[in-house]
């Protein structure tokens, strides 16, 4: 792999741009997988509460249908140059169902609020168990930076 001049970053740091990103990022992948339809993979817009990601799709969306048969997840920030990947399992609320400072926050945020609209929305939930985030080869080593729920130092 080529170097491209990047100093490595220590946890702290990592810890430190990866919640910064967190507040500031509009959009985030996410996987999901399927028993008998195999795997699934969608931007969804999507708000960081300070503990754990929350995003909204349609209540019948393939998203929907995996992580109610599968909760486990795994979330990507859009930037292959600035990594961050969280892991975790999802906790899904139906529109009418998700707390209300939850929902309150994601309209702020994106000026919309799914719970006004004719379709039902399903909100997802997910407290990361684990974090990667890295900046290119110098930062593999030591790119995981949560592991069982818990930041690392």
């Amino acid at each position: 792999m080529q170097r491209t001049g990047i100093v490595r970053r220590q946890a702290a740091e990592r810890r430190r741009d990866t919640l910064e990103r967190l507040v500031t990022e509009r959009d985030v992948w996410v996987s999901t997988a399927h028993p008998d339809h195999g795997p699934h993979q969608v931007p969804l817009w999507f708000l960081w509460d300070g503990q754990s990601v929350w995003m909204c799709t349609s209540a019948t969306s393939a998203t929907a249908r995996n992580v109610r048969e599968e909760p486990r997840v795994r979330l990507a920030l859009p930037d292959t140059f600035d990594v961050v990947l969280l892991q975790g399992e999802a906790e899904c609320f139906l529109d009418q169902d998700v707390p209300g400072d939850a929902a309150e926050a994601f309209a702020a945020k994106f000026g919309w609020d799914p719970r006004a609209e004719e379709d039902s929305f399903l909100y997802v939930r997910v407290v990361p168990k684990s974090v990667r985030a890295w900046r290119g080869e110098p930062e593999l080593r030591g790119r995981v930076i949560m592991r069982d729920g818990t930041w690392l130092k």
